[in-house]
């Protein structure tokens, strides 16, 4: 089922105001990370490569086919290294209408000591985030990180990738944002509870209140 998306010239704002909103929290730092919106149901808007976020401009996004045909952008820019990542969250889920990857800190720091935040632990991630799988090692800006996460995607909005960083989709530019806003909320408070202790797991009852409370909500 697809949804109804913004006009073009609204995705490119939002891209870019959300691509200096992660930068400004240190989730993309620099040229790193990436952002793209679906148009339409065949083609998407992606940020180009090694562009630092903080100094993003609207003109400089790129339209692409869902195939990876570049249909429009300024003359020698390319797409993201990782946009085979980005179309392949598209093909999966038609609903979808962006896509953030990012480098958040906290949450690479995670997948390099083995911890998985699949384990429920804070009821907020549980409700905002779902199960966060994480995925095996793939080379960063290869296709390898398209086959990372093409088991994860169809049933998961939020990923994280080895050593690497985390995969967010929303139906619009906002919702993946503030989903890798909480996933790395969500890692930071992992880490502090780590070095006081082991933190347990949400009990099994608590955890089925938590899930019947997120399919409510429509999440």
């Amino acid at each position: 089922m697809s949804g109804t998306w913004a006009p073009e010239w609204v995705l490119r704002r939002q891209i870019v105001a959300a691509a200096r909103r992660l930068h400004a929290q240190g989730l993309m730092p620099g040229p790193a990370g990436n952002l793209s919106a679906r148009v339409d149901e065949g083609r998407v808007l992606v940020v180009p490569s090694g562009v630092p976020k903080a100094g993003l401009q609207p003109e400089e996004l790129l339209v692409v086919t869902l195939e990876g045909e570049v249909v429009s952008g300024i003359k020698g820019m390319k797409p993201t290294s990782e946009l085979p990542m980005h179309l392949e969250v598209y093909r999966r889920r038609p609903e979808v209408g962006a896509v953030v990857h990012a480098h958040p800190a906290a949450s690479v720091a995670l997948t390099l000591a083995g911890v998985s935040l699949a384990k429920p632990v804070l009821p907020e991630a549980v409700l905002l985030l779902g199960e966060v799988p994480t995925t095996a090692y793939a080379t960063p800006s290869t296709p390898e990180n398209r086959t990372a996460i093409a088991k994860w995607i169809a049933e998961h909005d939020v990923i994280l990738l080895a050593r690497h960083g985390a995969l967010t989709v929303g139906h619009t530019v906002e919702e993946a944002v503030v989903k890798m806003e909480a996933l790395e909320h969500t890692a930071q408070t992992l880490l502090w509870a780590y070095l006081a202790g082991e933190p347990e797991p949400l009990s099994a009852e608590a955890l089925a209140k938590l899930k019947e409370v997120r399919a409510h909500y429509g999440r």
